[in-house]
C-alpha cells in the first residue's frame, strides 16, 4: 500500500513524498510523466535495513532479477519522451538491466564511478567502481555537458596534469566531464552522513541534474533513501514525486526538505 505522507508546493521544493514499495509506486504514476528518473535500488547483499523488512535485500537470484526488471521496466512507462533514466548499482547487474532495457531505450553512457570501499573476494580483481546506467527515451530532451575545475598542486598552484597545448584552454573554459568519475568519495564520516546505512554523495545527483535537470521538470525517485537525489532535485528547480518503504527514511527526508525550505527562505532563494 502506497501512502501519500507529505506535499510540499511552491514557492521553495515542490513535490510529494510517499511511502510504500517502490513498484507499487512506480505503477501508480502516469504514463508519461517524469523528465527525470533515478534509481538506486537495494543491492541484494543481505544486508539489513529494517526489523520490519529483514529480507528486503535477501532475495534469490531469479526473484531479484526478476523484480528488477519489473522496476525498470516500469520506468519505460513512465518517462517522458526525451526524458532521463540513471539507474546506479554493481556492474554484474549492471549489464542484467542494461540487456533488458536495450530495446526499449537508448544507452548513451556507462558511467564508472570510482569507489573504494570493498574488498577483493576469490580470484577477482579489486573491484573499485559502481556503474551509473544513462538511459533516454530516444534522443535526450534536455542534456548540458558540465565542466569540471583542473586539480592544482595544493603546495605550489600549478596544474597536476600536463594537458599539451589545451593548457591555456583548459584554465579558461575547464575539463569536459567524462564517463569515468574518479574524484567522488563515499560518505563514511559520521558529521557527513544522515543515517546509520550507505548513504550515496550528493555529488551524485547534482551532477545528474546538471546533465539531465530541467527547471519545473519532474524528477521521480521510488528509493528515496537519505533523500540526497531530492535536495539535488529542489535546488535544480525541479518538481518531485519520491517513495521510501522505510518510515525512517522518510522522516529523514522530510526533515531534510523542511529544512532547506527554511534556508532557502531566509537567503531569499
Amino acid at each position: 500500500m502506497i501512502q501519500r505522507l507529505r506535499t510540499w508546493r511552491r514557492p521553495g521544493p515542490s513535490g510529494s513524498l510517499y511511502q510504500g514499495d517502490a513498484l507499487e509506486f512506480l505503477r501508480s504514476l502516469p504514463t508519461a510523466s517524469a523528465d527525470l528518473i533515478f534509481l538506486d535500488p537495494p543491492f541484494n547483499l543481505g544486508k539489513t535495513y529494517s526489523a520490519q523488512h529483514p529480507d528486503l535485500d535477501s532475495r534469490s537470484q531469479e526473484d531479484y532479477a526478476a523484480w528488477l526488471s519489473d522496476v525498470t521496466l516500469e520506468t519505460v512507462r513512465v518517462l517522458i519522451p526525451g526524458g532521463a533514466l540513471y539507474i546506479y548499482h554493481l556492474p554484474k547487474w549492471a549489464l542484467v538491466i542494461g540487456a533488458n532495457l536495450q530495446p526499449r531505450l537508448s544507452l548513451r553512457h556507462w558511467i564508472a564511478i570510482a569507489m573504494k570501499n570493498g574488498w577483493a573476494r576469490g580470484k577477482r580483481l579489486y573491484p573499485a567502481h559502481y556503474a551509473l546506467l544513462y538511459f533516454t527515451k530516444g534522443e535526450p530532451a534536455h542534456f548540458h555537458r558540465p565542466k569540471l575545475t583542473p586539480k592544482r598542486c595544493r603546495h605550489c598552484g600549478a596544474l597536476t596534469k600536463d594537458y599539451g597545448g589545451y593548457t591555456k584552454i583548459i584554465k579558461q573554459k575547464g575539463i569536459n566531464l567524462s564517463d569515468v568519475w574518479d574524484d567522488l568519495s563515499p560518505v563514511r564520516h559520521r558529521a557527513n552522513k544522515h543515517r546509520a546505512a550507505n548513504e550515496l554523495p550528493q555529488r551524485i545527483t547534482d551532477r545528474i541534474m546538471e546533465i539531465s535537470g530541467s527547471d519545473g521538470g519532474m524528477f521521480v525517485d521510488p528509493f528515496a533513501g537519505s533523500g540526497a537525489s531530492l535536495l539535488s532535485a529542489v535546488q535544480h528547480g525541479m518538481r518531485f514525486r519520491a517513495c521510501d518503504l522505510l518510515e525512517a527514511n522518510c522522516e529523514l527526508i522530510a526533515n531534510r526538505i523542511g529544512t532547506y525550505k527554511s534556508t532557502a527562505r531566509r537567503t531569499g532563494k
